[in-house]
């Protein structure tokens, strides 16, 4: 099997936490470098594995192409039960969530995530057609400011939506970074255009909505018994995901506190710093 350069996080923590067993039928919800899937498929379960991203589809069709167990499907988490349905499946014994940015969507300029590389305002994950250039470029200041401090928790939102409006058209994520960086002053914690950049893209991909769909989902695709492991990044997502666990009637919470990565993984990953995983079992 191919090896990638994907790092994936909390690897044995998400496979301990999903209790993996040999021959059973597991979705890894979000395939982009294919580190969980391969680690699944070694630990003998049969995956089936979701992006959006094509590019992602078409990486992991040439990496696993001679391995039997392992189906893979261009589509948004957020329509697992449709993608099951399709393959003729009704339940299977665990799912797997990493909700975290690809390393490869982080490192590619052209695809406008990273306010650190030059590259076109794109941000999008899938074939979507709303980018993150038509958001700063055409919203008006009032949208602009609720989305940053909805999706980005940005204290400086409206402050940094005026400096955008009056500053527009914008084509490249570095000019938007300069701009965001002036309108919002020194922040000690990290880029001052980190939080605008997570909310623009959160936005431009619907990211809390295709998780609220996934975890709706879980009840009704898991078998009694089988679990879900969740690894989010923010405390937007983190937030769903504890209270879905904690709240739904068919769904046990297996993490009273989320498992975060040792420093030993933070050191080796610094991109594994901010995660948080979570499990539950269905009832």
């Amino acid at each position: 099997m191919t090896a990638t350069i994907h790092q994936p996080v909390l690897l044995k923590e998400s496979l301990a936490l999903l209790d993996v067993r040999p021959g059973g039928l597991y979705v890894d919800a979000t395939f982009g470098g294919g580190g969980h899937t391969r680690a699944l498929l070694e630990a003998g379960a049969r995956v089936v594995a979701l992006d959006q991203d094509p590019d992602a589809i078409a990486r992991g069709r040439e990496a696993f192409r001679q391995e039997p167990g392992l189906t893979l499907v261009e589509a948004n988490f957020r329509d697992l039960e449709r993608v099951l349905d399709e393959l003729g499946v009704k339940q299977v014994d665990g799912v797997l969530a990493d909700l975290g940015v690809s390393s490869y969507h982080l490192d590619d300029p052209q695809r406008g995530f990273s306010y650190r590389f030059e590259g076109p305002l794109d941000m999008r994950m899938g074939r979507g057609q709303l980018t993150a250039a038509d958001v700063v470029n055409t919203f008006d200041e009032q949208e602009l400011a609720e989305i940053l401090a909805t999706y980005g928790e940005e204290p400086r939102a409206r402050r940094i939506a005026r400096a955008i409006v009056q500053k527009r058209p914008f084509r490249t994520t570095t000019e938007l970074a300069r701009v965001v960086q002036a309108a919002a002053g020194y922040r000690r914690a990290g880029h001052p255009a980190r939080k605008t950049f997570q909310a623009l893209r959160l936005y431009v991909n619907d990211e809390l909505g295709a998780l609220k769909d996934l975890l709706s989902a879980l009840p009704r695709v898991l078998v009694p018994g089988g679990r879900a492991a969740i690894i989010s990044f923010h405390s937007l997502e983190d937030r769903l995901v504890k209270r879905f666990f904690k709240e739904h009637p068919d769904m046990r919470p297996l993490t009273k506190k989320p498992i975060v990565p040792t420093p030993e993984e933070v050191a080796t990953n610094p991109r594994a710093r901010s995660a948080k995983l979570r499990g539950a079992e269905r009832r």
